[in-house]
């Protein structure tokens, strides 16, 4: 795990993500703007970072495009630093006021001191596949090879980690982790040889099951719960800025809602973000996180995260799941009925 003194000298790199999106469809358009704001609140400015070149930020992306953050007077710049663990030091240098986060890295942070808060879940399950070279067959084939993932740290080292951890394969020993920066730099590598596999997510994993590359497991369906991808802020900003958070979080759950009812939209959005063109890649993207994008986004699962860290860190023994994540604006939404009135249940 890094310390958090090294995330903090991490260089930020940070790229705007902007441009005129994709058409609403006609009966988007049409629609009345369901669960926005009845009055108008102050505009705050907010830099939201998304962190993997995958279809985890779909719901984000929906929400920018679909102009629901403006709706809530929200002035929204998504910006793109790769990797939630170099996302701490964006937050705490206050380059960002939100981003994407996964439980292990927030508990790691917060134990060095960083204070962070998990305010909601995108996926409470980790929506990565461990993809092998073809005659890779088995789990216990990995032994002595090597394994591509973004970061050390990162939520795709976490994945990592589990799926070992599942093979009952010692990551010290057995295999040998390299680090790899970008999702899709790591199908790269594996098709040039340098890994013999990887941890990657959709549409990386559609592309390299499309090469001939074998799935040795799908965390999303065969992993246990865990907070993969959700979104953060510093306790401090959430305290100064008490309505900022529910607004956000209102404008995010209307692009879910949008980008699982709307297929067309969906995929127009991830094929700018994702800069893909295919459109069968496109189309399994849309479907595998069509399912994976929580509906009732409460962050679940910290309690598995703390008890994996423990077997290393003996701090995390001490952390409770309410020390990292503050649920309390998901359910204040979810007890004035706006989920119901969203998806019509």
């Amino acid at each position: 795990m890094k310390k958090l003194g090294v995330v903090l000298i991490a260089s930020l790199l940070v790229a705007s993500c902007g441009g005129t999106g994709p058409a609403a469809s006609p009966s988007a358009a049409g629609s009345a703007p369901a669960g926005a704001s009845a009055s108008v609140a102050p505009l705050v400015s907010l830099k939201i970072n998304w962190t993997a070149v995958s279809g985890a930020s779909s719901g984000l992306w929906t929400a920018f495009e679909g102009g629901y953050f403006k709706e809530e007077n929200l002035n929204v710049e998504l910006v793109n630093i790769a990797s939630s663990s170099r996302a701490v030091a964006a937050l705490l240098a206050k380059e960002v006021q939100f981003s994407h986060l996964d439980g292990q890295t927030t508990a790691d942070a917060d134990i060095g001191g960083a204070h962070l808060k998990l305010i909601y879940g995108i996926n409470n399950n980790l929506v990565f596949s461990v993809m092998a070279k073809p005659e890779i067959k088995k789990p216990d084939d990995l032994r002595g090879k090597k394994i591509g993932i973004t970061t050390i740290g990162s939520s795709t080292h976490t994945a990592g980690l589990l799926a070992l951890r599942l093979w009952k394969l010692d990551p010290t020993k057995d295999i040998t982790f390299v680090s790899l920066n970008e999702v899709p730099a790591i199908l790269a590598a594996m098709q040039a040889g340098q890994v013999d596999a990887g941890v990657v997510s959709p549409p990386t994993n559609t592309r390299a099951k499309a090469a001939g590359y074998n799935e040795l497991v799908n965390l999303a369906t065969d992993g246990p719960e865990w907070p993969s991808v959700a979104v953060g802020s510093t306790a401090d900003y959430l305290q100064a800025n008490p309505t900022v958070p529910i607004r956000l979080i209102r404008a995010y759950s209307r692009g879910v809602q949008r980008f699982k009812s709307d297929k067309a939209f969906g995929i127009a959005t991830l094929g700018k973000y994702l800069q893909l063109t295919d459109q069968a890649v496109l189309e399994d993207t849309w479907s595998q996180y069509s399912r994976y994008l929580v509906e009732l986004p409460y962050v679940l699962g910290m309690q598995n995260t703390l008890d994996a860290m423990s077997a290393t860190n003996a701090k995390a023994k001490n952390v409770k799941p309410d020390d990292l994540i503050d649920n309390s604006y998901v359910k204040q939404l979810d007890d004035q009925g706006f989920y119901k009135k969203l998806y019509n249940k």
